[in-house]
């Protein structure tokens, strides 16, 4: 007989925890190749949020990788897991009452919108970081291309494994040319402007 786990409903819920924060709470989910700035700009986000005293928190690809999907490698499945992970997570911390940010390459459009799927109405932001590859490969700031180039990493989205672009991001950041600063005022503008930051 299979142990079929009940989800249990507790009297404090997101709307008190809301209340109590002083703002709505939301996933941005920050997507684009490595080295597209992703992680960058969600981080001067967090920043400035935090400096309007709206409660946070940032989840990193890399950082998750640490510990969580300490098991998951980067095969086209293993990927598909990663996400699936960080979305259940990630609506966890939405129901804390919290902003959260999630910037994670997430390759593949089926995925995004399964994490979408998850979050009710308005909840799922996704935050689509447009860099050119040239620009990214340019950059290289942990020299990833170039070991993906010379064969030495395999399924290197960009390279050997596809990146399929957001079809309707609530926000497209063109990330070339433009200051890290200045994109995270969009982000933060949006926020603003669509009521998630006063409750």
């Amino acid at each position: 007989m299979v142990n079929t786990p009940v989800w249990h409903t507790h009297k404090t819920t997101r709307p008190h925890r809301e209340r109590l924060n002083g703002h709505r709470a939301c996933l941005l989910w920050f997507t684009g190749l490595s080295g597209s700035g992703k992680s960058t700009i969600a981080g001067l986000v967090e920043e400035k949020l935090h400096a309007l005293e709206k409660r946070t928190y940032l989840l990193d690809g890399d950082n998750v990788r640490h510990g969580l999907n300490g098991d998951l490698g980067f095969s086209d499945a293993d990927r598909v897991e990663n996400i699936r992970r960080i979305g259940e997570m990630s609506r966890l911390f939405v129901d804390a009452g919290i902003i959260t940010l999630a910037a994670f390459i997430s390759p593949f459009q089926a995925d995004r919108d399964n994490v979408r799927k998850l979050m009710g109405e308005g909840d799922f932001i996704e935050v689509f970081i447009d860099t050119p590859l040239a620009t990214c490969e340019r950059r290289d700031p942990k020299g990833l291309y170039q070991r993906a180039r010379s064969g030495e990493i395999k399924h290197f989205t960009g390279i050997d494994s596809a990146y399929e672009p957001p079809e309707a991001p609530e926000l497209r950041i063109v990330n070339d040319g433009i200051q890290p600063h200045a994109a995270a005022e969009h982000v933060i503008r949006y926020l603003h402007d669509n009521g998630y930051l006063a409750r």
